[in-house]
């Protein structure tokens, strides 16, 4: 049983990672790398504090303030101050530990949906997994983009631990809420609380800067938001559907 269970969450997040380096490549690291030159430009210029420019005759208002973006950046973590400020160069190298990155993701969230379907539904196939993916989307990407959308380099933003806090609470609470509603039948009063968990750390609230500030052009800030999420949800409706296939596929072999 064990074997069979990480055989399907490693199949499955292979799969699912492998969909969301690709998409990464294509629709959101362009996005980033066009952030950064802007970021870059920033920290040259530092006494520029404000510069318009004008496109299809609306002003946009570009932060270009490189002492205002380092006051929001968070401290060294133990990985900087052991190896230093080190990236990966751009190009292959890039790419490769993004890649990397995704397969690891893909594989612990592939467990975990599996654990949860596992416990939440007697039978998993194709479309329960697809069902289930979908409630992985809201509650790790949909439901905390609401408070903190997915933010491109050079935006202002709130104290780390902060957001960290308000993000896994969100995603706990969704996940929670979606559980009382969806995962088995509940009465009236279990499902008026799972709305109203769902809704608790939106009326909370997530946290913000005191002041909104960016090196890069709104319009940069939202596409990167959007294809975020557009990659995130084929990512999860790959990964909860290849779970319930590899697993309903199993199933039979042992029959």
């Amino acid at each position: 049983m064990i074997n069979r269970l990480f055989g399907v969450a490693l199949g499955a997040g292979l799969i699912a990672g492998l969909t969301l380096s690709v998409l990464q490549a294509f629709f959101t690291v362009p996005i980033i790398l066009e952030a950064e030159t802007y970021e870059t430009a920033s920290a040259l210029t530092p006494g520029l504090q404000h510069a318009i420019a004008h496109a299809n005759d609306v002003g946009i208002w570009l932060a270009s303030s490189g002492e205002a973006h380092a006051a929001h950046e968070a401290a060294p973590g133990f990985l900087d101050r052991v190896f230093g400020e080190w990236a990966p160069e751009d190009g292959l190298e890039r790419t490769f530990y993004t890649t990397v990155s995704s397969l690891v993701v893909g594989f612990g969230f592939a467990l975990m949906a599996l654990a949860a379907m596992l416990l939440g539904t007697k039978r998993i196939d194709a479309s329960v997994g697809l069902a289930w993916g979908i409630a992985g989307f809201a509650a790790f990407s949909l439901a905390p983009s609401l408070g903190l959308p997915p933010e491109i380099p050079g935006s202002a933003a709130a104290d780390l631990a902060g957001r960290q806090t308000w993000w896994w609470s969100t995603v706990i609470a969704t996940a929670g809420g979606l559980w009382l509603l969806l995962a088995s039948r509940r009465g009236p009063a279990l499902k008026a609380a799972g709305v109203a968990l769902i809704l608790v750390p939106h009326v909370v609230g997530a946290p913000h800067p005191e002041a909104f500030e960016a090196t890069a052009p709104a319009e940069l800030a939202g596409h990167f938001a959007a294809a975020s999420l557009v990659c995130s949800a084929v990512f999860w409706a790959v990964l909860g559907s290849s779970l319930g296939w590899l697993w309903s596929r199993g199933k039979e072999e042992d029959a």
